[in-house]
């Protein structure tokens, strides 16, 4: 298959993906193509199948290139390879019983190291940054796996953490006019109304996230997913 005939494979269960994400992963070793006499890639079933995996393990368990990488060639080994438990990830026994009040999932430090494939001096550093924030007990929420693993793949770019600061600061405003908003719903008496602001921030959390891809698609002048 040509890579334009993997894109409508794969665009079914994720509609996000472009031809520009399958050749980077193919740069980072993840996928090997075959190469035609004149250079053109071939995919076969199998490297299909593969790219679904990889971007399902990325989607649904927030997993780092590394990590990914090597779940995939223990499996290719042949070994039992158990996705590791960070992120988002959960199984059914995982799961707390319910309980007032919102929970947050948490992830210790040395989860959080090995999921983003940093080291203490840097995580040090995106935390001066204001990037990533511990918790009151030093753990971190789950999100953060999320935002470590999206730093160090712009790292690989060039873009450095002190470059992220302006983002940071605008998403801050961002979850500012949000808060803004639901701040009455919030303070109500009646659980029902606290409940729908939950729901009202979410969906005012959708809308602005889409609203900033929007006008950096806009500023940028060029077409993405």
């Amino acid at each position: 298959m040509s890579i334009g005939t993997v894109l409508n494979a794969l665009r079914d269960e994720f509609p996000e993906v472009t031809i520009s994400k399958i050749r980077f992963l193919e740069s980072e070793g993840l996928v090997e193509p075959r190469r035609t006499p004149s250079g053109y890639r071939k995919f076969s079933a199998g490297d299909v199948e593969r790219l679904g995996h990889i971007l399902r393990m990325q989607r649904d368990h927030y997993l780092p290139l590394k990590v990914i990488r090597e779940h995939l060639d223990a499996m290719e080994r042949g070994e039992a390879a158990p996705l590791p438990l960070v992120g988002r990830q959960r199984t059914a026994e995982d799961v707390p019983a319910p309980v007032e009040g919102p929970t947050v999932a948490r992830v210790g430090k040395a989860e959080l190291l090995a999921a983003a494939d940093i080291d203490e001096a840097e995580l040090k550093e995106w935390e001066s940054y204001g990037l990533i924030a511990p918790l009151e007990d030093g753990a971190y929420d789950a999100e953060a796996v999320t935002v470590a693993a999206l730093v160090a793949e712009l790292g690989r770019f060039g873009i450095e953490p002190r470059h992220l600061r302006l983002m940071k600061a605008a998403a801050d405003r961002e979850a500012g006019l949000v808060d803004q908003v639901v701040a009455p719903l919030k303070r109500h008496r009646n659980p029902q109304t606290r409940a729908h602001a939950e729901a009202r921030t979410k969906e005012l959390a959708g809308l602005t996230m889409k609203l900033h891809a929007a006008l950096v698609k806009t500023a940028l002048g060029v077409r993405l997913p």
